[in-house]
């Protein structure tokens, strides 16, 4: 299931740095942030009881680069145990 959240993150990730989206179709551009911002959303409340107390902290606070590289080291660490 985090693979999911990454994926919602990794994609409001991509959508901010498409800086030529934005400036082609701003309005476009900003209903898919936030859209991918109320999926994350979504999936944070559905799954909170199951997330570290870490990962719920900077979810709750939108720090998203943050619970993303929360997530990939977790991934790394289980990757290499």
């Amino acid at each position: 299931m985090p693979s999911h959240l990454a994926k919602l993150l990794r994609s409001r990730l991509s959508i901010i740095a498409d800086h030529a989206w934005r400036d082609r179709d701003g309005a476009g551009h900003l209903a898919a942030l936030q859209n991918v911002s109320e999926e994350i959303s979504k999936w944070t409340t559905a799954h909170r009881t199951e997330l570290d107390a870490q990962l719920r902290h900077y979810l709750a606070n939108a720090s998203y680069q943050k619970a993303l590289a929360h997530l990939e080291s977790a991934e790394v660490k289980s990757a290499t145990n």
